[in-house]
Formats: C-alpha cells, structure tokens, sequence
C-alpha cells in the first residue's frame, strides 16, 4: 500500500491535472468507479489502477474491479487518495489510461446521422454537458472545432460523468470538419442570435448538424457563411443567448422528437 505523499506514482497522477503532461505521458486521469465502468466499455486502455479500499467499500459499482487481477491494482491510503484526486465522491478508485485518437475518419455513422458540432469551446464543464446531453439523445457523434480546451481535461472527465467514453469524439478544425459534413451528405445548422428562422421549424429527420458557438463570442463567420442554414431559439427575457450546453440541448431533442425518439 501507498501511504506517502512523496511517492513518485502520487506525484505523477496530480501532475496529469495539466495538458502539456497528459500529452507528453499519452495518459490521463480517470476518477472514480462509475466512470472507469464507461471507459472499459468505451474501450480504453488502463495502464495504472489505484484503490482506497476504506472509500472503494461504499461505491455503488463494486464490478468494476472484476476486470482486474490483483496485481494490477495499487492500494493506497485514504490520505494519498485524497492528495491525487481532482474532485470529492471518487468514491476510491483513481486510474491512469491512455486515450485515443479523435480523428473524423474514426467516426462510425448512422443511416441518418445527427451530430454535434462545437466551435471553439473553451469551457471544460460546457463540453462535459453536451457530451451527457449527447449520450442521453443518442446521438451520431461530437465534433469539436479549433477545440480551446483538451479532451481530457479533468473538468471534462467530470462533468460529463463519464459520457466522454461512451459518445463518438472527433477534434479538428472547422474547414475539416465542412469538408466531413458535405461529404457525407449532411446538412449543417448553425445557430446564430440573427438567424432566419426558428430551429423547430426546420426539418432534422435527415443527416443533420448542428453547429455552436461559444457565450462570449457565438460561431466565426466561417460556419454562418458556410452553413446549410441558420437558426434559432426564441428568447422572450431580457438575456440574448443561453449558455451553449443548454441550448445544444434544446436543438437535439427537438431533432430527436421530429424523429420520432
């Protein structure tokens, strides 16, 4: 069991916190048991398994170890689990696994694709609730645009509770990700605040996109030129925008009702 602090594995998982190292090591963090069950679905490869046995006979999803041999698994004690996570409530388990590649020709579509498309996306929370609402609306994939923050980022991890496992990524810039979309045949709708017409007026049940900006700075000029079409949400307050997770929700189960889901 690990019991110091100044333990170099210890070390090592509090240094993936920051994305130079996560990208240097070819590893990140994954905290807690619920989310390493979606990663070993999703496919990911663990490297590094610790356990706090004191917090770990709490979890809810005990099964998770029985992936394991008892040699893959470090113990360590309540005090150095609680130095290497990043959050409360992991409930005992922190490991280290390798990602993957985020390419668009790793994307495996449906008949009738539905995809989100993020512009720019700085916040690791804002990414983290599209990738829950994605996996809840079952869409196609996520695709994220001259992305501004990484991934893997532990607020990532976090805040979408593991649904980063579970929906298909792709990472790459926006004339890449036009080019993707006019070549698989599907229509792109780019939600802007000057937009023509209202998102539920517009018909999602063929290959469609849709496409966000951020808050502070809505999409580039690159997808309101280049899209298919614009839309938008009605706002009846005082405010002009919503925050991008939850308009991204709006539009896709919009597009899931026309379809019938």
């Amino acid at each position: 069991m690990i019991t110091s602090l100044q333990n170099p594995s210890v070390k090592n998982v509090v240094k993936l916190s920051k994305a130079r190292e996560r990208m240097e090591q070819q590893r990140f963090v994954i905290e807690g048991a619920r989310e390493l069950s979606l990663a070993l679905e999703g496919g990911y490869e663990v490297v590094e398994l610790y356990v706090c046995r004191e917090l770990f006979a709490t979890t809810r999803y005990p099964e998770v170890l029985t992936a394991f041999t008892e040699k893959a698994i470090t113990e360590v004690s309540h005090e150095v689990f609680r130095k290497m996570v990043y959050r409360e409530n992991s409930d005992g388990v922190v490991a280290l696994a390798r990602p993957k590649e985020h390419g668009l020709g790793n994307l495996k579509l449906s008949q009738s694709p539905f995809v989100i498309i993020l512009e720019a996306v700085e916040k690791p929370g804002n990414l983290g609730a599209v990738l829950r609402t994605a996996d809840a609306a079952g869409v196609d994939a996520v695709v994220v645009c001259d992305p501004r923050t990484d991934l893997y980022n532990p607020n990532v991890v976090r805040s979408s509770i593991g649904t980063l496992f579970t929906v298909q990524t792709a990472r790459c810039r926006s004339v890449e990700a036009l080019a993707w979309l006019r070549e698989n045949g599907i229509a792109s709708y780019a939600a802007e605040l000057q937009a023509a017409e209202w998102y539920h007026d517009v018909d999602f049940t063929g290959p469609s996109a849709i496409v966000m900006g951020t808050e502070a700075e809505g999409l580039t000029d690159f997808w309101i030129d280049n899209a298919t079409k614009r839309i938008k949400i009605p706002m009846r307050g005082e405010i002009d925008s919503l925050n991008v997770s939850v308009s991204t929700a709006v539009i896709t189960f919009e597009a899931m009702r026309q379809r019938g889901y």
